[in-house]
């Protein structure tokens, strides 16, 4: 849409002219079920002379009034922007609008529930979308206050960043929200303003949702009302009271480790449908996804995310809403410091004591990967305009600067560290800043200069790959030991690491266990960097550099640490240091230096072992991945079968009603593809073949019918069927999950048409029928897809908001085929259409480099 991409360099102009300083907005959700009214005052401070340009989304707009004058809507609305001319040096403009519900997760969404047909709102706003709710500056550097209005239902809650008021009755109106609803009582809730903060996190969550109460004391003495809220069909599996737990052990955890106070008036936290991601911290009104709110069984890895997540926005709330980004080439600092304090707060304030090995599974493997695409950029990201920032929620933006922050840590010192990040808020709270801000405060604190730090490792791109170099004598003692660092030749720069060397070997208990035997702490800089005081030391079983994964680099095993990987890595009896060979294991997998088919057959022989729920998902994963797609294409119908016996032996032998041996079924039910494996299938979704301990519940229960659905064991009779016992949000999303994976020309015909040839399919629908199209045992289902996928991404781009074309370019790119001809058809793609929008070229970019990785580790894997 013209108009809505701003610059930075217009919003520096516009930041230069103008200073907000409080809106009133009055909304009035009683409209119908397709639009919403808004009317927006907005009190600025300008240069006497100027013009600027407010920023709004709208259906139309019915009044524009600057200064008491009326401008003509016509003429000054267009292109998404009002326009403001003759600007005073202070002024107000007042502008009505018509704005429409969304259903791709982006502004004010409105979803009806199946289950009982009530409607919900709420708005999601980052980067760039409270202008689809109310007209707005949209950056982030000009705050101001907002006071909110609105009028809805009276039986609904209404919620926003300031506590809810009580409503004040306003009458009746008949089909507010809807043509079936019957006249209803209306009410209008008039919060008071908010503190001094950006347009991106205000927020309003509307509806029947249910709510739960609770408070907690801050340090300073305040009572924090607290809330928690979901939809009214699904609060029987609302676990507030745990919510609230570990809210409670988050806000003492960051308010001592930040001497700082909670900022704000109240803390709720609401879990809502279709969302596009894990949570967003509004000001005092936090977002879930409801797939937090567990209907069924999940996995452990799930669970403890949940409270990673539920830290991670609480931390927003100081690093992000009390001081926020002046641009977003900054995001980085809010995620990456929320990644890392919640990571840490879960660690030493849960139960969740291992979240550490949790990180490496998860998040690093997450950063590795997100790095070595051609679409790798510095930490702080050059970011010119908003369509920059979408692309950016990326795991270079979370999970490699969180590393990155562990290794800074590392370098200052925790305690200077926490006592900078206070000075920090103290000097800015309730303003805007840059990256040197911070820095300024932790070079105080720890006598560090961060500059040349800074440079190297947020200024520049790549991952640097750790790799022990040494000698031996005959006894078996290193007579030389040094690190060698290196860098691919497109990002080659060498950085300064703190990091711990790890010496493993048999436990002296007789436990038979592989332990740490002896721990270095060190600086390393430079291509290499000796290490003398490992010189006379005899040569362990295992030798780990990154030991307690205090740095961000891809390592690498010697010849006999890799022996004793690949022989006793379930031996080795702590979770972290298992997850970082595993994740050596993998990169080298990954980099074709190590064969697919090898780390097929390790994982196989030691994930029977594996007790970290995370990591064990991770290999999963990995393991499903090589399987279809790095091994040689030759024996891949071989190995997928072999993977899938050796899960489901796996899971008979895994403890009943463990988090293992859940996980073994799921994935067992992803590659089940023989007749026998079928029939197994089918055996634990009849019932016909229990497995001790494993209950199929309603979400194991789809997942077992999509199984059967892919392997032609179920069809439309059966999953509608299914879905009649069902009729909910997720019944609906796992339906189309399983009418897309039914493995016929037609079904994947139906699948495409729903999601590319109409436009009316909310957000979570396209993502479920995404995950069933690319499923698929036999390939050449997609082949016929290719060329359709390449002519349809320049109209979706154009006709679509950018949150559904990532959804449709993400699920329905056919990286099953993982083959030389995918790839010449996507540099086709690319090279046809060199002025196609920077973000979707990107979207293409990395999903390019998927299949050339593919590709050459199946080569690898072929020679060896």
């Amino acid at each position: 849409m013209p108009g809505t991409n701003l610059t930075r360099a217009e919003a520096q102009e516009r930041a230069s002219i103008v200073e907000s300083q409080r809106y009133e907005v009055a909304l009035d959700l009683t409209v119908g079920p397709e639009t919403f009214a808004a009317d927006t005052t907005i009190h600025f401070a300008a240069s006497p002379g100027s013009a600027t340009f407010v920023d709004l989304i709208a259906d139309s707009v019915e009044l524009v009034e600057l200064n008491g004058v009326a401008l003509d809507p016509a003429t000054a609305f267009a292109d998404s922007r009002v326009q403001l001319p003759g600007l005073a040096a202070q002024n107000t403009v007042r502008i009505a609008s018509t704005q429409r519900y969304t259903n791709t997760g982006e502004g004010l969404h409105r979803f009806v529930d199946p289950a009982d047909g009530e409607v919900y709102l709420y708005s999601q706003f980052e980067v760039p979308d409270s202008r689809r709710m109310f007209a707005v500056f949209e950056q982030p550097d000009l705050k101001a206050t907002f006071a909110f209005t609105v009028t809805a239902p009276a039986r609904w809650q209404v919620v926003s960043n300031q506590p809810t008021p009580a409503p004040t009755a306003t009458g009746t109106k008949a089909g507010a929200q809807g043509s079936d609803w019957a006249e209803q009582e209306i009410a209008t809730w008039a919060f008071e303003p908010t503190p001094v903060m950006s347009s991106y996190i205000t927020a309003l969550i509307a509806g029947p949702y249910a709510e739960v109460r609770s408070e907690l004391t801050s340090r300073d003495g305040r009572t924090i009302p607290l809330g928690v809220f979901c939809r009214a069909s699904l609060s029987e599996y609302l676990d507030a009271d745990y919510i609230f737990e570990k809210t409670r052990e988050g806000f003492a955890f960051f308010e001592e480790q930040f001497d700082y106070p909670y900022p704000f008036d109240k803390y709720d936290q609401l879990f809502v449908p279709e969302y596009n991601m894990g949570a967003m911290e509004n000001i005092g009104a936090v977002t879930f996804t409801e797939a937090y709110v567990f209907r069924s069984k999940v996995t452990d890895a799930m669970r403890e995310r949940r409270v990673v997540t539920i830290l991670h926005e609480l931390a927003h709330m100081w690093f992000g809403d009390l001081v926020t980004m002046r641009w977003w080439n900054d995001l980085w600092l809010n995620e990456s410091f929320a990644e890392y304090m919640s990571t840490l707060g879960v660690a030493e304030a849960t139960e969740w004591t291992e979240c550490w090995t949790t990180f490496v599974a998860s998040e690093k493997s997450w950063a590795y990967r997100q790095d070595q695409l051609p679409s790798t950029h510095p930490i702080v990201a050059p970011i010119s305009d908003l369509e920059d920032v979408l692309v950016n929620f990326d795991g270079i933006t979370y999970a490699k600067g969180a590393s990155v922050l562990k290794q800074l840590v590392a370098w200052v010192g925790r305690e200077p560290f926490m006592r900078g990040v206070h000075d920090y808020f103290v000097k800015h709270h309730h303003a805007n800043t840059e990256l040197q801000d911070l820095l300024t405060e932790l070079e105080a604190q720890s006598g560090r200069d961060l500059g040349e730090w800074s440079k190297l490792w947020l200024e520049t791109a790549g991952v640097n790959t750790l790799r022990p170099v040494f000698e031996l004598d005959a006894d078996g003692r290193y007579t030389s030991f040094a690190i060698a660092q290196s860098a691919v030749a497109e990002y080659p720069t060498i950085r300064p690491h703190r990091i711990a060397v790890g010496l493993y070997g048999e436990a002296s208990d007789g436990s038979g266990a592989v332990r740490r035997i002896q721990r270095l702490e060190l600086d390393i800089a430079g291509e290499l960097t000796e290490v003398p005081e490992l010189v006379g030391v005899a040569q362990p079983e295992l030798l780990l550099l990154n030991d307690d994964d205090l740095t961000y680099a891809k390592i690498r095993l010697d010849e006999r640490s890799l022996a004793t990987a690949a022989a006793r890595l379930g031996d080795l009896d702590d979770s972290l240091a298992r997850a970082l060979v595993w994740g050596t294991l993998w990169d080298a997998t990954r980099d074709a230096e190590f064969p697919a088919s090898r780390f097929v057959d390790i994982v196989l022989a030691h994930i029977g072992r594996e007790t970290a729920s995370t990591t064990l998902r991770t290999l999963l994963g990995q393991l499903l991945l090589s399987a279809a797609s790095y091994v040689a294409p030759e024996r891949r119908t071989a190995t997928l079968e072999r993977v899938a016996d050796a899960l489901w032996r796996l899971a008979i032998d895994a403890e009943p009603g463990s988090d293992r041996q859940f996980q073994f079924v799921k994935s067992f039910g992803q590659l089940a593809g023989t007749s026998e494996q079928l029939d197994t299938v089918q055996g634990l979704f009849d019932g016909s073949l229990p497995l001790d301990g494993l209950d199929i519940d309603t979400d194991l229960g789809w997942e077992l019918l999509i199984a059967l659905a892919a392997g032609e064991r179920a069809g439309a009779a059966e999953i509608d069927a299914r879905l009649a016992e069902d009729r909910t949000a997720s019944g609906n999303q796992s339906a189309a999950h399983a009418r897309a994976a039914l493995p016929t020309a037609a079904a994947k015909q139906a699948a495409w048409e729903l999601v590319w040839d109409t436009s009316d399919q909310p957000n979570a629908i396209v993502r479920a029928t995404g995950l069933g199209f690319t499923r698929a045992s036999d390939r050449e289902l997609l082949v016929s897809f290719v060329d359709r996928f390449f002519a349809a991404l320049l109209p979706v781009w154009e006709s679509r908001s950018y949150q559904i074309v990532e959804e449709l370019v993400d699920g329905f790119f056919p990286a099953p085929l993982a083959n030389v001809a995918l790839a010449d058809a996507t540099r086709a793609w690319l090279s046809a259409n060199p002025a196609a929008p920077a973000a979707l070229r990107r979207m293409i970019t990395e999903h390019l480099a998927g299949v050339e990785r593919a590709v050459r580790v199946q080569q690898a894997d072929l020679e060896a």
